[in-house]
């Protein structure tokens, strides 16, 4: 893992979209994912697995979450457990996965979004998924090339793996694939989210990708530069009114925005 400290607004630029080039398509399309985190001290240790809590309790979780979550609207149409898990993980219920963004610019607005940490530094993960897969086993990398995919969809899991544990033990060694959610509201899509699952509900992303030499990098924001990086965001209209539509995701910005910078 490549770590990096930046020091400016540009520097910040080039560093989010360097390698984007692709050649074949003649086009600025890279493979990196981007997690942005308000604190560098925090790891990606998902929420089933922090201090160990739910970890034991992932598949009662899962199995009631299914059971009382039938027949709101919007849950008729799932069909794969991984559609479930991914509606159980964008509603706040300890999973196994870890939100991932396809823009670099949404991971710098999750960096720099709460206000009570705009004063530590921050960092933005950013991870090609090119890499990643080359450690998928067989059957998974399959289905990509079949489907000439870079990154999984539910249904695509789902022809693999039908379950958590058939997927789990797909490999003995440990794997992390991206895979895109189902449509399931506006904030999915606006966000330009995506998923990373690891074939285990006690395996810590944060080892895995520090393993690796090459496509992961940690760009470490410091403290004084997220304000200016939080004022050209509102410019650019990544906010919560766009990332969060509705009254909540307006109120939310609007907190946040005419909030008085400390002195």
């Amino acid at each position: 893992m490549q770590e990096q400290r930046v020091t400016s607004w540009l520097e910040l630029q080039e560093l989010l979209f360097a390698g984007s080039w692709n050649e074949p398509l003649r086009r600025f399309r890279t493979n990196f994912v981007f997690r942005g985190v308000p604190d560098a001290t925090l790891d990606l240790t998902a929420t089933l697995n922090r201090q160990g809590a739910f970890v034991r309790q992932e598949r009662d979780l899962l199995r009631a979450f299914r059971k009382y979550a039938r027949g709101v609207p919007g849950t008729e149409h799932l069909t794969s457990i991984w559609d479930w898990l991914a509606l159980a993980q964008h509603h706040g219920m300890p999973t196994r996965l870890l939100d991932w963004t396809f823009s670099p610019y949404v991971a710098l607005h999750f960096m720099t979004e709460r206000m009570d940490l705009l004063e530590q530094d921050g960092a933005v993960w950013c991870v090609d998924y090119h890499q990643t897969n080359r450690h998928l086993p067989q059957p998974l990398r399959e289905q990509l090339r079949v489907e000439g995919a870079d990154v999984f969809t539910g249904e695509m899991l789902a022809s693999v793996a039908g379950d958590l544990a058939a997927f789990d033990g797909l490999a003995e060694h440990p794997f992390v694939l991206f895979f895109e959610p189902p449509s399931l509201d506006a904030r999915i899509v606006n966000q330009f989210a995506l998923f990373s699952v690891m074939n285990g509900p006690g395996l810590s992303l944060n080892d895995f990708l520090g393993h690796q030499h090459q496509g992961v990098r940690r760009l470490v924001v410091p403290a004084k530069l997220k304000w200016e990086i939080r004022d050209k965001l509102d410019q650019a209209n990544i906010t919560e009114r766009v990332l969060f539509p509705g009254l909540d995701g307006l109120s939310r910005w609007l907190r946040r925005y005419y909030a008085p910078r400390p002195r």
